[in-house]
């Protein structure tokens, strides 16, 4: 999926534990990003370089 934008969420050990759908733009990828840190109560985000 070529010029599309995800997100990985990593368990504490470094393990993916989940990947986010495909958006369209960056900020729509980190807003999907956001609400999974808002169900997640306390989590950290850590952007990764592109």
């Amino acid at each position: 999926m070529a010029g599309k934008f995800r997100f990985r969420l990593k368990a504490g050990n470094g393990e993916i534990v989940a990947v986010g759908e495909a958006y369209d733009t960056q900020a729509a990828a980190k807003e999907g990003c956001a609400a999974v840190q808002r169900a997640a109560d306390g989590a950290t985000v850590v952007e990764a370089g592109s």
